[in-house]
């Protein structure tokens, strides 16, 4: 069991920036596999990152990282656009790369924080 909470949500400016972050617990963190994922108000949820891929829409201005040490993964965001405002989910499943992008593949999620980009 792995319980995720992550915060570093807001209000921000069209091309500013922000830092999500994604605390652990529970199970050896470093174990997993990490992804970010992003749902906007009538929408399904959309893959945005993990480690190795990145989506189009994103690529270039938002990057993952983790620290095992904290048992923590950051999604640092730049250049948003009002596009990107939605609510984020930081997810966590067992090393894979099959099907990275699909929701159903992870196993723990967080509660998401809601990401507002204004133009």
């Amino acid at each position: 069991q792995v319980q995720l909470v992550e915060s570093g949500g807001g209000l921000v400016q069209a091309g500013g920036s922000l830092r999500l972050s994604c605390a652990a617990s529970g199970r050896t963190f470093s174990s997993y596999a990490l992804g970010w994922f992003r749902q906007a108000p009538g929408k399904e949820r959309e893959f945005v990152a993990t480690s190795t891929y990145y989506a189009d829409s994103v690529k270039g201005r938002f990057t993952i990282s983790r620290d095992n040490a904290k048992n923590t993964m950051y999604l640092q965001m730049n250049s948003l656009k009002p596009e990107d405002t939605a609510v984020y989910y930081c997810a966590v499943r067992l090393p894979s790369t099959y099907r990275y992008s699909d929701p159903a593949q992870y196993d723990y999620w967080g509660q998401g924080t809601q990401v507002t980009v204004s133009s």
